[in-house]
């Protein structure tokens, strides 16, 4: 039973983190495309492009949380959290800006965790099968 709900906490821990990204761009003016130019390189930053990839994050996120379609949403949710963590990596490395930053402040500690979500996304994958408080293995039984 213990694995079962730490998937479960795992899936509405990253589903949701999913969601409220996705929210704070959709609903912050030009959040998506600060994030996009201060972080990664300016890829994708235009406006319609972050709107629509705001809306398929949350979309994501909520697929995830619910358990449905995990054959997809769980690879597609991954594919976002570990393609988010790669640009930030020397944040895992030298989380305090000790070494590989030129100026001590542009380092931030809280993109950390970034390293455990992208972890837990891929052990949602991983795990799938065990993973049996999902809605789309509810509703299969019931079938």
């Amino acid at each position: 039973m213990l694995t079962k709900i730490s998937l479960l906490v795992m899936r509405i821990g990253t589903g949701m983190l999913l969601v409220l990204w996705g929210c704070v761009r959709l609903f912050s003016e030009g959040m998506g495309t600060k994030l996009s130019e201060k972080y990664y390189g300016g890829m994708a930053s235009a406006n319609e492009i972050q709107l629509a990839f705001a809306g398929a994050e949350v979309l994501i996120g909520a697929l995830v949380v619910l358990g449905l379609f995990r054959k997809y949403a769980l690879i597609a949710s991954a594919v976002i959290l570990v393609g988010g963590a790669f640009p930030i990596w020397r944040h895992f490395l030298d989380p305090f800006g000790m070494y590989l930053f030129a100026n001590a402040d542009d380092a931030n500690l809280l993109f950390f965790p970034s390293l455990t979500v992208a972890g837990a996304a891929l052990a949602l994958i991983a795990l799938r099968e065990h993973d049996t408080l999902a809605l789309d293995t509810l509703f299969r039984k019931k079938v």
